[in-house]
């Protein structure tokens, strides 16, 4: 993942809370010379459709026309300070829960995104004007031109109170979109489509949304629905989001892919988060909070209905994890640990950064969750990246079509049976023929993983009846035992772990189960001796 330093750039993006609706800007449109034909045949997403597989067919545009003087030289405080209007937020005129804005291009985000509002079902693109911003310290010499285009767009709505109006998803950059549950604050983001995220035999490729249709919502709509148009070397796409705001806010996403040639490591439904220091990860510890991270765990419920739980690390090398399934129920980054405590940061407040959890709608096939975790000594770099990667490659000019819920989530349990609640490491004491083994040049550790919730309350009283079912790769697991946890309300295991050799790496797994049932989702960890 070669991206610039996206965190840095979207640290803005967060406004504070709108105090009252504003108006519908006037002279926002520019003219449409299509408006009567589009008003006999409503503007849809066949529409987009025919406009993404037209664009497969010519080849991609790698360079933006040159942004004027003015802008093209902003860097990245100038480029912040140049703020929307609130009262020049589309849809408040009509009443509408939902308010549209827009940003100023500049800085990064040197390319020109066209954004239309769809109203009766005619489409018509907004058109640029100066006067929908406050320019901050930017000093314009002359108009720039109405067909300027903008660097993305971000909807507000009342998420948090009836009479506030709340940042709901932004789309900014690439094809990158954020998106907030109720009480909760921005950290990882989602992306249209990834494109070979692990470089293999050139870059990244960054699919980049080029147009955007928002339909204008009803007075009373639960819900708003945004087209976009992506585009990349290797594919165009046509893209719905319906974006239903909520407790737990959910992005349904319907896509149609065109491949300009074959697609061989098309990443699906990718999401992109940090992961800097955590219980599990103490050698960036110099620092008073305790644990830096947006996520702090992969979850999984995978076609065959098992639940896996997989903590992040910030490794010592690039390090990329397959878990090879067929038509997955779902995958998310989640950060499961929201007390305040944990991470002691009154301005970051990491304990309030959702989750994303993706929910295929219909069969995937075979494939696999991907996971790359990259080595970091900051916390303002994105190091994790999670998508679901398609066993079979796209052929060139074959259509892919599909479908799927992204659901922000915060700490309520995703399935009804235990899950991990911490994840520590620790040197083992040695005895016996382990001892003897270890003489040989043998490397052993402990680990001890807290499981809580679903039945394992019951069970505290008498952990003996409870089974750690654990397993290694590679070495073996050469003891484990279960002791109640009465912080945690669940049960803590101690696995031990032993292989041949440094350097040896092996994946671990392990889950409770009673009376021949499973009692808690699977916990997977990669280890390598050192």
């Amino acid at each position: 993942m070669t991206e610039p330093n996206r965190r840095a750039v979207v640290a803005g993006l967060a406004s504070a809370s709108l105090a009252s609706a504003g108006v519908a800007a006037t002279g926002l449109f520019a003219a449409s010379a299509g408006a009567q034909e589009a008003a006999a045949k409503p503007f849809g997403f066949a529409d987009v459709e025919r406009r993404a597989s037209d664009l497969s067919k010519v080849p991609y545009a790698a360079k933006a026309p040159p942004l004027p003087a003015p802008i093209a030289k902003l860097d990245y405080d100038a480029w912040r300070d140049i703020r929307f209007k609130p009262e020049k937020a589309l849809f408040g005129a009509e009443g509408s829960p939902f308010r549209l804005q827009l940003f100023h291009l500049g800085f990064l985000y040197d390319r020109p995104v066209t954004v239309n509002l769809v109203r009766g079902g005619v489409a018509t693109p907004i058109a640029y004007q100066a006067s929908l911003f406050d320019m901050g310290r930017t000093k314009l010499d002359k108009a720039l031109p109405v067909d300027l285009g903008f660097a993305g767009l971000r909807i507000h709505s009342f998420l948090n109170s009836p009479s506030v109006l709340d940042e709901l998803i932004v789309f900014l950059g690439a094809s990158y979109y954020r998106f907030l549950g109720r009480d909760e604050l921005y950290g990882l983001s989602a992306r249209g489509l990834a494109v070979n995220v692990e470089g293999q035999g050139g870059p990244e490729e960054f699919p980049v949304f080029r147009e955007f249709w928002v339909t204008m919502p009803e007075k009373n709509a639960d819900a708003l629905v945004i087209d976009a148009l992506l585009d990349s070397p290797g594919l165009t796409g046509a893209f719905r989001f319906t974006v239903h705001p909520g407790d737990e806010t959910t992005v349904a996403v319907q896509t149609t892919l065109y491949p300009r040639t074959e697609l061989t490591t098309v990443g699906l439904a990718p999401l992109t988060s940090m992961f800097f220091i955590g219980e599990n990860d103490r050698r960036h510890s110099d620092d008073y909070r305790p644990e830096l991270h947006d996520s702090d765990g992969l979850q999984i419920a995978t076609g065959s209905g098992e639940w896996l739980w997989r903590p992040l690390d910030n490794p010592k090398d690039r390090r990329i994890s397959n878990f090879i399934d067929t038509d997955p129920k779902g995958f998310g980054l989640l950060q499961r640990d929201r007390r305040f405590d944990t991470y002691q940061d009154l301005e970051a407040s990491y304990h309030r950064r959702p989750g994303y959890f993706v929910e295929p709608v219909g069969a995937w096939g075979e494939g696999a969750v991907m996971l790359m975790e990259l080595p970091t000594d900051t916390e303002t770099n994105d190091n994790i990246v999670a998508c679901w990667r398609p066993r079979r490659p796209y052929a060139a000019g074959e259509a892919v079509r599909l479908s799927y819920r992204v659901r922000s989530v915060g700490g309520a349990p995703l399935h009804p049976g235990g899950r991990v609640v911490n994840t520590f490491a620790a040197a083992t004491v040695a005895s016996g023929t382990a001892k003897s083994e270890e003489a040989k040049g043998a490397l052993s550790r402990r680990f001890l993983v807290d499981f809580a919730g679903g039945d394992l309350a019951y069970y505290r009283a008498d952990p003996g009846r409870v089974e750690v079912i654990a397993s290694a790769s590679n070495g073996k697991v050469t003891a484990t035992s279960l002791v109640a946890n009465a912080h945690t309300g669940g049960l803590r295991a101690a696995i031990d772990v032993m292989v041949s050799a440094p350097g040896q790496a092996t994946d671990l797994r392990a889950f409770l189960r009673a009376e021949g049932r499973a009692l808690s989702e699977t916990w997977t960890y990669p280890w390598i001796a050192t």
